[in-house]
């Protein structure tokens, strides 16, 4: 009997449908016409044990027990699951043969193997495991993963690195958790002070950015711009780059604050012959970004609907398990398989006939364009977001549903356009021994950009202080030597703006692209642009876990920190504080999935730091804490065993 153990029932549900039929529903599984069977997890039905299960000693929370660091680690069923585990525990003694069918992530990964290992399956049968993986749900597509199984040895390293995370945020949460709720018990806090190995430098970067803005002092500073006129009539703007000999009338983002030197460099200007000095004509193509994986998603999302992260998750996963319209979302990659592509000209027939919008685009799209999306290289357990050949005609979707959709269905047809080519011309003006420039981009073919213009339309600048639109400006025919006139200089006063509060994009943004903050630069160098704190699957959560513990708060779409948050962090040593830590523990353990590291590299370095941790921790003295924490809105009780 071959037994396919799937990460949750919808998902057991989709696998029977493409399977021998008649089906029998029982308690926990479904009974296949072949003798076969199909049941499930229920997400993690195991977790970590807590600590007291290795040592009783350990329910009263003492600083002379840490760091506790398990010998032999154990896994406890989850109580509110048990019942499933039991059904498993049957038919995984029966199973001639067990078919892994667990999410296409390292999460998912885990899931079921601990499973596996929890309940003493042999090595023998262990090793003829096969690994099953589904990234969209609908019938056909199924079938064509049911008739590609791999071997689940194959994707070890996946559930290695998983199982490193677990352990980690165990350890690291769970030790440091205690030892700095024990010191604020010192000075009267009565509340846990919960430290995670992914939520407190996040909790740091919000919290340094409160600061940031707080501190935050505006002062002037002037622009000087130059009226052009050609001989012809036609007029255009030029910007005055201040030369090193103005840097002692500088800011230190090399801003002119002194305004005598702006009125000075005016009255030279006005009415002076202006020299074309340089002048580049590049014709440029950019091509249409890369389908979404899930921040990608969600950030977009955040800037032009205003959701939030957990809300943009709860609404891909609606779409892809209820409605079946998009592939697995809790993707890491903007990358497809090249077979892949032998389902474009399906999927975009299926868009092509809906009632919405993106319909047209669809009839305009070219199935046969194949671009830098289509690399297997790029892709590994899972692939980028795309709509499924599934039509949506029929199906009824709140306004959330309806907006991400229509994202991923954009972002999909997007492409199948040709680039957007436009004249990227940079000229450099001569005014009284004075240095201007313009840079202007002049479209010549919208292609793909045809589907993201907004309704409103952007107009050429008509004076001097149109900031925004001054790259955006039609140049007239110009020639490198050519005389022009300026006919006056302007001056453009401008006030300094502090930082910008985080809101659900920007602090998405820093989550996924935290080598930007990280301080340390022998880190920052191992780092690449996309490793981030936390994963595609677990960032919404951690944001979400922050708001629940009462260490962040909205105002408006702003994110900042509330009063304990804000004494926490000030509170912690800086290493617990940063992403600097975490940010390579978290390339480690990419690098564990992708076979560039192991389990050991992890999490012996990892215990060291923790015990030395434990130790400032115990020296640290808390004197900006309030005596009372935040009240929870929940009466239950609170669990503190992945501090995230």
């Amino acid at each position: 009997m071959k037994l396919y153990i799937a990460e949750k029932p919808s998902l057991g549900r989709a696998i029977a449908a493409a399977l021998p039929k008649p089906h029998k529903s029982q308690q926990g599984y479904i009974a296949l016409g072949n003798g076969d069977i199909v049941s499930w997890c229920i997400g993690h039905i195991l977790e970590q044990a807590d600590p007291e299960v290795y040592n009783d000693d350990f329910k009263k929370w003492r600083m002379e027990h840490l760091p506790i660091i398990p010998e032999q680690w154990q896994l406890t069923p989850k109580a509110q699951t048990r019942s499933q585990l039991n059904v498993l525990r049957k038919l995984v003694k029966n199973a001639s043969e067990i078919i892994h069918a667990g999410d296409p992530d390292r999460e998912g990964q885990l899931l079921v193997d601990e499973v596996i290992d929890f309940l003493k399956v042999s090595k023998t049968k262990k090793q003829q495991v096969k690994r099953l993986l589904i990234s969209d749900l609908n019938l056909p597509a199924v079938k064509r993963s049911l008739n590609a199984l791999k071997s689940n040895q194959d994707f070890m390293p996946l559930s290695v690195s998983a199982l490193a995370r677990s352990r980690a945020d165990w350890l690291y949460g769970i030790n440091l958790t205690r030892a700095y709720t024990l010191q604020g018990q010192k000075v009267g806090f009565n509340g846990v002070l919960s430290v995670g190995r992914v939520q407190t430098p996040l909790l740091g970067l919000v919290v340094e950015k409160d600061r940031q803005i707080a501190d935050f002092v505006p002062h002037d500073y002037f622009d000087v711009y130059a009226d052009i006129i050609t001989p012809g009539g036609e007029k255009f703007i030029a910007k005055w780059q201040p030369s090193q000999a103005c840097t002692s009338y500088m800011d230190e983002n090399k801003k002119i604050i002194n305004k005598a030197l702006a009125e000075n460099v005016v009255s030279r200007i006005t009415d002076k012959p202006a020299i074309v000095t340089l002048l580049t004509e590049q014709d440029k193509k950019q091509f249409a970004a890369l389908p979404y994986n899930l921040s990608a998603l969600q950030i977009d999302a955040a800037k032009l609907f205003s959701m939030n992260a957990k809300l943009v998750l709860d609404v891909c996963q609606a779409l892809y398990e209820k409605y079946k319209l998009i592939t697995y979302p809790r993707s890491d990659s903007r990358y497809l398989p090249v077979e892949h592509h032998q389902q474009a000209k399906a999927i975009i027939q299926i868009l092509a006939e809906s009632k919405d919008k993106y319909a047209e685009f669809a009839k305009n799209a070219n199935c046969t364009v194949k671009g830098k999306a289509w690399n297997n290289s790029k892709v590994s357990a899972h692939h980028a977001i795309i709509p499924t050949e599934k039509s949506a005609n029929n199906i009824s979707l709140n306004s959330f549903e309806k907006n991400i959709y229509q994202l991923i269905v954009r972002q999909y047809l997007a492409q199948f356009y040709p680039p957007y080519c436009y004249q990227q011309t940079q000229v450099e003006l001569e005014i009284a021994q004075g240095k201007f420039t313009v840079n202007a981009k002049v479209p010549q073919q919208l292609g793909w950009k045809i589907m993201f213009q907004s309704s409103k339309t952007k107009k050429t600048p008509q004076t001097s202080n149109d900031q925004a639109s001054f790259t955006e400006q039609l140049l007239p025919k110009l020639t490198q030597g050519e005389i022009l006139h300026c006919q006056q200089g302007l001056i453009a006063e401008k006030v300094t703006q502090a930082p910008t509060p985080y809101n659900d994009a920007t602090l998405l943004g820093a989550m996924t692209g935290i080598a930007r903050f990280v301080q340390n630069s022998e880190i920052k160098k191992i780092l690449k642009e996309t490793d981030g704190l936390g994963t595609e699957a677990t960032r919404a959560g951690i944001i979400d876990l922050l708001f629940k513990r009462g260490f962040l708060q909205r105002i408006g779409k702003n994110i900042t920190a509330t009063d304990i948050g804000t004494s926490l962090i000030n509170a912690l040593p800086k290493i617990a504080t940063t992403p600097d830590m975490t940010a390579q523990w978290e390339a480690t353990l990419n690098d564990i999935s992708e076979r560039r590291s192991n389990y050991q590299n992890f999490i012996t370095p990892l215990t060291a730091t923790l015990k030395s941790m434990v130790i400032q921790a115990e020296q640290q003295s808390f004197e900006q804490l309030p005596k009372v924490p935040f009240k929870r809105k929940s009466k239950r009780k609170t669990r503190f065993k992945k501090a995230g």
